[in-house]
């Protein structure tokens, strides 16, 4: 919950525009409560216990493989950071090992030189600032180099267990295309998402979303014959062959 700041310490008033008094205009979801509770009741039967992808094997090195993925695949940051965590999986390891060693073992994955530099000052912050622990509010965890606000949600979620919505290119991709959560900005889509997804399904959706996209939902063809919700889907773009909607499945997740 954010601080209230008393009235003393409230800025000045701007002066006034066309626009004040207006009510913001955010797209809306194409969908009914209804239909978004069942789009996720079908996407959490078909992967119960949805998962990242990422290997790490603590906080540290779950932000650090996170903060490498930007703009690489998962396999591939997975491949060049299992020699890199089996000797550094702690801020101060990783910074004895020093950032031309990073660099090294990181050279496969896309601006890794950056994302070397960064991995470094990374650790560097942890250790002055926050004790060598990876901090556990989004607030603190963006303050991280090489650390968004994505990468700062998917540690809160795989972390340290909080419902999140990490909005990566899939979940932009499918929020837009299926016009589930439409948003220009990837923030936008986030604050839409976390207020229609119905809380039964809040703490999975971002995994049940990235999985859906990596692998029916795909961005240059999707697979809507095999898709679990084609038939509720509204997006544009569909292919021919929907099947048959699934039946015979719980009402609610307990």
């Amino acid at each position: 919950m954010k601080n209230v700041k008393p009235k003393s310490a409230l800025p000045a008033a701007k002066p006034r525009s066309a626009t004040v008094g207006r009510a913001v205009r955010r797209p809306k979801s194409a969908y009914s409560k209804a239909e978004i509770a069942e789009i996720f009741r079908r996407l959490s039967i078909q992967r119960p216990e949805p998962k990242g992808e990422l290997e790490h094997v603590n906080p540290f090195t779950l932000v650090v493989a996170v903060a490498l993925s930007a703009q690489a695949t998962d396999a591939g940051v997975n491949k060049a950071t299992r020699a890199l965590f089996a000797i550094a999986d702690t801020p101060e390891k990783m910074l004895a090992l020093g950032e031309d060693r990073v660099r090294d073992f990181i050279k496969t994955i896309g601006l890794y030189r950056n994302k070397a530099k960064n991995v470094i000052a990374l650790c560097e912050k942890l250790i002055a600032e926050f004790g060598g622990e990876v901090p556990r509010t989004l607030e603190e965890l963006i303050t991280l180099p090489g650390v968004g606000r994505k990468t700062a949600n998917v540690v809160l979620s795989m972390a340290y267990g909080q419902a999140t919505m990490a909005v990566d290119t899939h979940v932009f991709r499918i929020a837009n295309r299926l016009a589930l959560a439409p948003g220009k900005t990837p923030d936008a889509v986030e604050d839409q998402l976390m207020r229609i997804i119905p809380d039964p399904y809040l703490y999975h959706a971002h995994h049940w979303l990235i999985l859906h996209g990596r692998y029916c939902c795909k961005a240059r063809k999707p697979e809507c014959q095999r898709c679990v919700i084609a038939d509720i889907c509204k997006a544009a773009e569909k292919t021919n062959a929907i099947p048959a909607p699934l039946v015979e499945l719980p009402a609610q997740i307990t």
